[in-house]
């Protein structure tokens, strides 16, 4: 008798779980049967999970609110576009759900904050089907972002897990993978091996270890970056933001390289910390930042340099007139915060308390349009939603995200260099990388059976 064809996901965060799911999914539509009872021509499905229950870092995201995915997902916004572009485009062309949403010729698109999608709606993207197929049902908030209407992550978790246990799937938690050794003969298996030196076998294995490194897990020949803590606040000299702690302020943040190339740049809302900065305009530009690099904030980017100078001046002017004098703290109240401006004007070499006069106009326009920040590095890691690096796409077809010389292996979410800015870009890759190559796996697997049988 034929022995069972196995796939193994070596890790069970949202990249591992989609995978999971899509692959029994399409077992199943073909007829083929999932689990280790099933018999000789049924294909075991496994997650195996380091920690002691699979997704739990997806409870984390989005301050335990999970921002799932996107109303518009662009594959231009994320590191290693080209690939991330192939890659969806092959997700469009399968589809999600067989049974999630109507055709994208009967949208009736729905735009509100309040507004929820279901699986009775029509979702034109395959991952937003995939979940709808699952049963969640969600809310679009501001720029697109999407939240489940239960506003908790645990929801997602929750569709996810039940999808993966009603179609068969394994669950292995304390199982941490260390080692994949390749077949090493035609009809060998993948060999993976785990801490305290239990080895499983599987036909086909798909790595979804996250952010954590996993140089050592693949075989030798897969080049890979030292994955790095991004999309989090950062650190910066410290004279003026202690003075500022939890202070927010709505801004544009330029990111230069130490000779002064603009590096990127955001609007938003940053908040001030004792060692730095943060706020979701400064977690975007952390995907870039380096020691060395500085921040520049201009607190009235709907005002140009001119304007903003000219501005000051006829507000001295007023102030000279009604009261007989003026102060750098006179000039800038109802301007900024009292201890924003005080920082500025300390940056600009002006007391607060000292004559404010015409020649100062200039430098404390600098200022308040680029608040210089030197940044030292991230601020708290463990407040990082993602990491940068993983291993180089160049090896993996993005069709499935399969091996080009290791059939059978796929690499997919964090585990790739691929990742985006917030507001929901990263977690989308995951599922959709995950789905990808849990049907490119069901599919190599049902071949298999097939000639088995």
């Amino acid at each position: 008798m034929a022995d069972m064809k196995k796939l193994m996901i070596i890790g069970g965060g949202a990249a591992g779980l989609a995978a999971a799911v899509a692959a029994t999914d399409a077992l199943r539509a073909h007829g083929v049967r999932v689990g280790a009872d099933g018999g000789a021509h049924a294909v075991e499905v496994t997650v195996c999970e380091a920690d002691e229950r699979v997704g739990r870092s997806i409870l984390a995201t989005g301050n335990g609110r999970c921002n799932f995915s996107n109303a518009r997902v662009d594959a231009g916004l994320y590191r290693n576009a080209g690939f991330v572009g192939a890659a969806l485009a092959q997700l469009r062309a399968q589809g999600g759900h067989a049974d999630g949403c109507e055709e994208p010729g009967r949208e009736k698109a729905v735009r509100s904050t309040d507004a929820a999608l279901s699986s009775d709606a029509v979702c034109p993207d395959p991952v937003h089907a995939f979940f709808a197929g699952l049963g969640l049902v969600w809310r679009e908030e501001g720029e697109g972002r999407l939240y489940p209407l239960a506003n908790k992550a645990a929801s997602v978790l929750d569709v996810l897990r039940a999808g993966a246990r009603d179609a068969g799937v394994r669950e292995l938690c304390g199982c941490e993978a260390v080692r994949i050794d390749p077949p090493s003969h035609a009809g060998d298996r993948f060999h993976v091996r785990f801490a305290g030196g239990a080895v499983r076998h599987a036909e086909t294995v798909i790595v979804a270890t996250g952010g954590r490194t996993a140089r050592g897990l693949l075989p030798e020949g897969f080049e890979a970056t030292e994955p790095r803590p991004v999309l989090g606040p950062l650190r910066t000299d410290s004279r003026l933001v202690k003075a500022l702690n939890n202070i927010r302020v709505r801004c544009a943040i330029s990111l230069m390289s130490p000779d002064g190339d603009a590096k990127a740049r955001e609007e938003g809302e940053v908040l001030f910390r004792d060692y730095g900065v943060s706020g979701i305009a400064v977690f975007n530009l952390s995907r870039f930042a380096e020691a060395g690099d500085m921040l520049r904030i201009d607190l009235l980017p709907r005002m140009d340099a001119p304007m903003l100078e000219q501005l000051l001046l006829e507000r001295r002017s007023r102030l000279f007139a009604r009261a007989g004098s003026c102060t750098g703290d006179d000039v800038l109240r109802g301007m900024v915060l009292p201890a924003v401006g005080r920082g500025v004007l300390k940056a600009a070499g002006l007391r607060a308390e000292g004559s404010f006069g015409k020649r100062d106009a200039a430098p404390l326009t600098a200022a308040l349009k680029g608040l210089a920040l030197e940044v030292r590095g991230v601020g708290e890691p463990r407040q990082c939603q993602v990491r940068r690096g993983g291993f180089a796409v160049e090896a993996f077809d993005p069709r499935s995200c399969a091996s080009r010389t290791m059939p059978g292996l796929h690499v997919v979410g964090e585990a790739l260099d691929v990742d985006a800015p917030c507001g929901g870009y990263n977690l989308h890759w995951a599922w959709a990388s995950g789905m990808l190559a849990g049907r490119a796996a069901a599919e190599r697997l049902m071949k298999e059976v097939v000639d088995h049988a």
